[in-house]
């Protein structure tokens, strides 16, 4: 059995298809077989697969999330043969466990991009790093070579399966060619200086990326950025668990990415839709440089010195357009008229940009010289001001504002929505003649009812010249203009001669989809006889109180207009394909341009953020001490502001003399909040944020860990208790003496002696053995006791402070001490049970 619908409804069907069943769908197209066959009608024409979509390849579908880089994802391991050839000699027993050591530490080359943006990364990591990688990105496709051993294929199916990622398996046995390969879907070729900086599984896995993108794209032009090698260590790693258990980039409940109550809404005041991609970048992948925070948050410092200039920036960048994948959609030969408007508004914001930042002497101090003096660091608006390249940007400009006919263009939209009404109305007519009651309920849900007029069937003849570029856009089109005007008033002048040979006023030539080009009568006056005296061929159409019939001289005028028309459509689309050009022409610099407008936009938006909420700058140095004063949790405070509750505030000098912090108190008491905010002020922090606190000096965290919460694993015979001893086992195997680590409540899931036993356990390793900045909450109390001769360690806790007839209340400030009562059954009775 098969089934269709209405072309009008593919972006309908695709996203069903594509996004929400992760399906491959072959796109086919028809063709002329040769340019006779073209010319003439009924020809047999042939079938061709012009592109195969899937939820990795999208391009400028209507249903992609502006707001999230659309990434598609290659992992691509070497071979392991010596590894899994010892593995297999050891003992039945232990041949799993050295598989999986094996697998976890093998050498992988990450590849990923957008083709929506042209955005083309690499990265060397470990195969037991893969899931955190891929929660870091957000890939929506994950292509693995379909010729992986087989263990590892178990294994990186095991690891994603669990996330539901969609896995595609691609024939890379002609993976590893030279980076020189990829030149032809790059804007410019990579620097042979800086091929040999890219390890062997990095270019391993960007060779299947591109292979995989161009069998997709069926021959589809594409012109990416040059590969950006991104290092593990120039960004602090956030693992998966982390990142869920921080709610940095989506609500553990909801899971809804930027879902209200995460991290990434909470800070967001971003105005475009790449600049919201951008800092979400930027939250999942903070910064371990201090130049580039120190940059980020001087252009925040600077732009947070006045209100109006600020709002000025940011009403200018609510006028720009997405520009990183308008310029994409032109690379790939698929920008239209809209497109370039869209282009031209914002090159436009670009240059009013310069121009109120010179306006306003943000620039005059480098104004002044040719280059900046040595020793003369300039400010951050001055260095966006000169990045600023509009040369190029604004002759194009020009050239779209001069070709561009953009009434011309809303009129052909209006047409496009008039015929998409008709074809609905002709879609509920057959439903209502032969379809069913459940029929006619699903169809006009996919068909939106749209009322279409039932008189745009048949039209003047000079109806539906919406043309989208301007007459003078080019000599060849102003001459078939003018062309054209002859012609009309030749028309003008046929049908004065047939209303004064036929005696009948309301004459009008037109033409029907149906019958051509046809003279039409209105009014009841029997005007037979002055019709064959018009030379009249035959009759078309009459009723009442209208007359349709044929003209010679009409049929042969109107042809010879429909011709001239063609010819207008053709050579209007030729200086599509022009500017087309020469946006592709201007694509390096355009896309930096782009670049900039993100970097202001996010800059804005972190500003606002620090007046709103009153953060402070942090300040960022190499030690490994974490002092914070006043510090706040930048999601819970408004939470409960929203409430009418008041937050308090705590200080954490964790580091340095006391690297560890053990947290004890009551439930409900704010531990687990504390833990949460100090890790959400570094990752705001390194990010290039301001943060919630009364002041902040944080050294660089190159890896931040969690244990928070409690999840099972049944699918994979999991316990809760195995689930938490497996987290907290790899972040003592990873955390190092940068690293900063919260563990809340470790040891639960069992007997209090074993818990104890294992909570110190962990306590112990952290604080001998990976000497790292810790913040350990616990409602075991002997562990204080069991840790007392630990020098580097602090103890803190929170209370409750009892009232008069069994009343309570919860000290959320943090003090010095063993708080030795949970007061548990307080909070039992508070949740309503009968104790």
């Amino acid at each position: 059995m098969s089934a269709g619908f209405p072309f009008f409804q593919l972006d309908r069907f695709l996203k069903i298809l594509v996004q929400d069943l992760h399906k491959h769908v072959a796109i086919s197209e028809e063709f002329a077989k040769s340019v006779s066959a073209k010319a003439k009608t009924g020809e047999p024409l042939e079938r061709r697969v012009t592109r195969v979509i899937t939820p990795g390849t999208l391009i400028d579908e209507k249903f992609m999330d502006p707001y999230v880089n659309n990434f598609l994802l290659a992992v691509h391991p070497l071979d392991q043969a010596c590894s899994f050839e010892t593995a297999t000699n050891a003992p039945a027993e232990l041949q799993s466990d050295i598989l999986s050591s094996t697998a976890a530490s093998s050498a992988i080359g990450l590849a990923w991009l957008d083709i929506s943006t042209g955005d083309f990364y690499t990265q060397k990591t470990v195969l037991g790093a893969l899931p955190s990688s891929v929660a870091r990105l957000g890939a929506r496709e994950i292509v693995l070579s379909d010729g992986l051993e087989p263990y590892l294929r178990r294994y990186v199916s095991n690891v994603l399966d669990h996330e539901r990622y969609l896995l595609t398996y691609h024939d890379a046995r002609h993976a590893r060619l030279p980076i020189s390969s990829w030149t032809p879907m790059l804007e410019s070729p990579v620097p042979a200086e800086k091929e040999a900086l890219f390890s062997p599984e990095e270019v391993a896995a960007g060779s299947i990326l591109l292979m995989y993108v161009s069998e997709k794209l069926q021959g589809l032009g594409m012109r990416l950025q040059p590969p950006v090698r991104r290092e593990e260590k120039e960004s602090m790693s956030i693992d998966r668990n982390t990142m869920r258990g921080l709610e940095v980039l989506e609500t553990s409940k909801e899971g809804i990415g930027g879902g209200k109550g995460s991290l990434l809404h909470t800070v967001r005041r971003t105005v475009t839709k790449s600049g919201t991609r951008l800092l979400r970048n930027w939250i999942a992948s903070p910064s371990t440089s201090l130049q580039v925070i120190n940059e980020r948050l001087d252009l925040v410092s600077q732009l947070l010195e006045s209100d109006s200039i600020r709002e000025h920036v940011v009403n200018l960048l609510r006028r720009s357009h997405d520009c990183q994948r308008l310029v994409q959609k032109f690379s790939m030969g698929k920008g239209d008229a809209d497109d370039l408007v869209s282009l031209l508004k914002t090159i436009e914001v670009m240059g009013s940009l310069k121009a109120f930042l010179e306006s306003h002497g943000h620039v005059s101090e480098i104004n002044q010289i040719q280059m900046p003096q040595e020793g003369l660091t300039p400010r951050p608006l001055q260095d966006l001001y000169h990045r600023l390249s509009l040369e190029g940007p604004n002759k194009l400009a020009s050239q779209i504002a001069l070709a561009i006919d953009e009434d011309g263009l809303l009129q052909s939209h209006r047409t496009e929505e008039a015929e998409s009404a008709n074809i609905v109305s002709i879609a509920q007519d057959v439903l209502h003649s032969d379809g069913s009651a459940e029929d006619r309920k699903s169809m006009s849900q996919v068909l939106g009812l749209k009322t279409p007029n039932k008189n745009q069937t048949e039209q003047d003849a000079d109806d539906g010249d919406d043309w989208i570029m301007r007459k003078s856009a080019s000599p060849t089109l102003q001459t078939l203009h003018e062309r054209l005007l002859v012609l009309r008033q030749e028309k003008e002048a046929l049908t004065k001669s047939l209303r004064e040979q036929i005696g009948v006023p309301s004459l009008s030539l037109r033409w029907t989809p149906g019958s051509g080009h046809i003279c039409h009568v209105k009014g009841p006056k029997d005007v037979r006889t002055s019709v064959k005296a018009a030379a009249a061929t035959r009759d078309a159409r009459s009723t009442k109180s209208t007359r349709t019939f044929y003209n010679a001289n009409w049929s042969s005028l109107g042809a010879r207009i429909d011709q001239l028309k063609l010819q207008i459509r053709a050579e209007e689309h030729a200086v599509l394909l022009d500017l087309r050009e020469r946006v592709v022409f201007n694509l390096v610099i355009l896309r930096r341009n782009a670049a900039i407008l993100d970097e202001l936009d996010i800059g804005c938006a972190f500003a606002n953020l620090a007046n709103e909420q009153a953060f402070v700058r942090p300040i960022l140095n190499m030690s490994k001490e974490h002092k914070v004063i006043g510090g706040r949790h930048p999601t819970v405070k408004l939470g409960l502001e929203e409430d009418g509750r008041a937050f308090v505030s705590n200080d954490c000098f964790v580091g340095g003399q006391e690297r560890v912090w053990l947290i004890t108190g009551p439930n409900m008491g704010g531990k687990s909040t504390f833990l949460r905010q100090n890790a959400l002020i570094s990752i705001l922090a390194q990010a290039g944020s301001f943060v919630p606190a009364d002041h902040a000096e944080i050294g660089l965290v190159d890896q931040i860990f969690t244990r928070i919460g409690s999840a099972d694993n049944l699918f994979k015979d999991q316990s809760t208790f195995m689930v938490e001893m497996l987290e907290t086992a790899s972040i003592l195997h990873q955390a190092t003496p940068r690293s900063f680590v919260i563990m809340d409540e470790i040891g639960r899931g069992t007997t209090p002696e074993d818990g104890i036993a294992v909570a110190f356990a962990c306590l112990h390793h952290l604080y001998h053995k990976n000497q790292c900045r810790t913040l350990f909450a616990t409602h075991f109390h002997a562990v204080a006791d069991l840790a007392k001769d630990f020098a580097c360690l602090g103890c803190y806790c929170s209370d409750v402070a009892e009232g008069s007839r069994g009343s309570f209340s919860y000290v959320h400030r943090l003090r010095r001490g063993v708080n030795r009562d949970s007061h548990a059954l307080k909070v039992a009775r508070l949740a309503g049970e009968h104790l």
